[in-house]
């Protein structure tokens, strides 16, 4: 009876020696679809901020202007507001998306 519980907190050591041992050796390299998916969110997220910024500038402005020219007429004004919120929301919509991106990428890491 003592022998088999030699023998088993024995081949139990062992076990655990050897996976603390080899087993981060094993798991250190990424995979190339991780890292080529990783690039490809990088370039994504560069891409959005960059065509997304000035866009939502350019849309807000726009408002702005529609607004201050309206003349006092509601209709214009109604639609300036609903230029200015939407592009705003939109804007938001994207940096959220960024964010989200950003989650996916640091769970494949």
């Amino acid at each position: 009876m003592k022998n088999k519980k030699m023998k088993l907190l024995y081949t139990s050591m062992l076990s655990i020696l050897f996976i603390s041992t080899f087993g981060t050796s094993v798991l250190a390299a990424d995979p190339k679809l991780v890292s080529t998916l990783d690039s490809a969110f990088e370039k994504i997220e560069k891409y959005i901020l960059k065509i997304s910024t000035p866009a939502a500038a350019v849309a807000v402005g726009t408002g702005v202007l529609m607004k201050k020219f309206s003349f006092g007429d509601e209709e214009k004004i109604r639609t300036a507001n609903k230029l200015i919120r939407g592009s705003l929301f939109s804007y938001g919509f994207i940096l959220c998306i960024d964010l989200i991106l950003s989650m996916f990428q640091t769970l494949l890491t």
